[in-house]
């Protein structure tokens, strides 16, 4: 089994599920006594959410390479930055680590293209829905059309994120209004939806809407299990 390196604390909230799933996964798989090999770098959110509003990537680059040479340094084979937002800063760590890294994006597009959807739509952060670097390899590397939502419901998916799901808090207005924005966008022509920010998943499951979900924390965890169980 290789170990797993997680990049964590974007928020604390999503990065427990991540450890979680894997160890959960690892256990299904093998049975018995068995848990994942893994070791966490855990960032202050706060440090990095201001970093983010400030629009200030390269401070957030070197956040983020800072983290992945601690993980490196700890022998991680693989590496995962267990939030959507910060894949902005995947380049940044593959040119400064000799570890792979896992990126969301791809794990979740083999997963959209197994269920055949050629159209989705994309909730995540402003800097998720708004900027090319997620949208592109879907667009690019899997032929996937990508929605997002109008500039009124991108604020209303970020501010829930950022003042209520990062912070553990979930409620059943908030779980309404990202349900009727997925319906507007079923209207459009969606045949599935990426919760594309790891949070996301706490408020919004399968059985909520009328299309698939694509949970992003468990298709990027599950993902990086296969990955170190593999035998060559």
């Amino acid at each position: 089994m290789k170990k797993i390196g997680l990049i964590g604390g974007m928020s604390w909230e999503s990065s427990q599920i991540y450890y979680k799933i894997i160890n959960e996964k690892v256990h299904a798989l093998l049975g018995g006594f068995h848990s994942a090999k893994c070791v966490m770098d855990s960032v202050d959110f706060a440090e990095i959410e201001k970093l983010q509003h400030q629009n200030d990537w390269k401070a957030l680059d070197e956040e983020m390479v800072k983290a992945a040479k601690n993980l490196e340094n700890a022998s991680a084979q693989l590496l995962l930055i267990c939030t959507n937002t910060m894949h902005l800063c995947y380049e940044a760590i593959c040119a400064n680590t000799t570890v792979p890294v896992l990126h969301i994006a791809v794990e979740t597009a083999k997963k959209i293209t197994a269920k055949k959807c050629k159209k989705v739509l994309l909730l995540g952060t402003q800097f998720t829905m708004e900027k090319d670097f997620y949208k592109t390899i879907l667009k690019n590397d899997f032929h996937i059309d990508v929605l997002v939502p109008n500039e009124a419901d991108r604020k209303l998916v970020h501010q829930i994120i950022y003042e209520e799901l990062v912070l553990g808090k979930i409620t059943s207005a908030s779980k309404k209004t990202y349900i009727q924005i997925i319906e507007k966008a079923i209207k459009n022509g969606a045949e599935g939806v990426i919760l594309g920010c790891t949070e996301i998943p706490l408020l919004i499951q399968d059985n909520d809407v009328a299309i698939p979900t694509f949970d992003t924390t468990r298709i990027h965890a599950e993902s990086a299990v296969s990955w170190a169980l593999q035998t060559n």
